[in-house]
């Protein structure tokens, strides 16, 4: 089996992708941008510069455009040319602990707590010993009414393992300006899934190669792009299984006010992407600027 992790970087290498390039049993891809310093070099892993990244699809590196991180795309074309059957993308501020990637569900079955929820979109986050705290890209209106009093322990087939972050967990600038909270997640509440569409992120998730062509983090949307490439999967039919946390995050720096503005078009429009995409998964692309589909178009092309 090839495993491919995939990040993207700016800066000279970071602890957390000098533990990642130790992994004998994957292969690493590091995906620069133009900020990248041009001596940037792994000890073991392949490192693509923009030249590189610009010859493997100049069409599609035009319409993503520069120092974003959905040049992380590119790595997941590549991953595909090599066949790897795994996944993994990952954040370079996330520390993996010793046994990351050891004990993978991701491709298989797996028992899990799955919730039963009549609301359009279920928060895994709410569901653990942190039930303040909330994952970013949870539609806010549904705060007030989430409910964890229905669920079921059953065996379920993970497309995606979406493993939880000790330390600074991935909630949005709103959360994280009230609780500016240092999580250390109960392993207990894991495995676990639902029976309706949830966000997961792409800074420490598994997905097998069936679905990397449907996965493609949005341009232009801000702090949405992986949110609403989780929605879409989901929305396409693969099921997402939330592991116990195996990474240690350590937040680079950020302007909450910055972070919050990025965040708006998901606040405003959440909510209504996850009621659209149940009945009709294109639906998302309703919510989408021009160039956003057409990098979409052009990545789906590629595979």
């Amino acid at each position: 089996m090839i495993k491919a992790i995939i990040s993207t970087t700016i800066n000279p290498p970071t602890e957390a992708i000098k533990r990642y390039d130790t992994m004998a049993d994957w292969d690493l891809i590091v995906i620069g941008d133009l900020k990248t310093p041009d001596d940037y070099a792994l000890d073991r892993g392949t490192y693509v510069p923009p030249p590189a990244q610009e010859a493997l699809d100049q069409e599609l590196s035009d319409l993503i455009g520069w120092n974003c991180i959905q040049r992380r795309n590119f790595g997941f074309l590549l991953a595909w040319q090599m066949g790897a059957d795994i996944i993994a993308t990952v954040d370079d501020d996330n520390i993996p602990f010793a046994e990351w990637g050891h004990d993978l569900f991701v491709g298989g079955d797996v028992e899990a707590t799955v919730y039963d929820t009549e609301l359009p979109a279920f928060d895994p986050v709410g569901a653990t010993n942190h039930p303040n705290l909330w994952h970013r890209g949870y539609p806010l209106q549904l705060l007030p009414v989430r409910d964890y009093t229905v669920s079921r322990r059953e065996s379920v087939t993970a497309d995606v393992q979406a493993d939880f972050w000790n330390g600074d967990p991935d909630i949005d600038a709103i959360c994280r300006m009230q609780f500016a909270p240092d999580c250390d997640f109960d392993a207990d509440r894991f495995p676990m899934a639902s029976t309706v569409a949830s966000p997961f992120n792409s800074q420490n998730t598994f997905l097998t190669r069936r679905w990397l062509s449907e996965y493609f983090l949005f341009p232009s949307i801000g702090r949405m792009d992986d949110i609403w490439a989780g929605y879409h999967l989901q929305a396409r039919g693969a099921k997402v299984v939330y592991g116990p946390p195996s990474v240690v995050q350590e937040r680079n720096p950020h302007d909450l006010v910055i972070d919050m503005k990025k965040e708006y078009l998901g606040y405003e429009n959440n909510l209504r992407i996850v009621e659209a995409v149940r009945d009709d998964p294109d639906a998302l692309l309703g919510f989408l600027p021009s160039e956003a589909i057409a990098a979409f178009d052009r990545y789906r092309s590629l595979f």
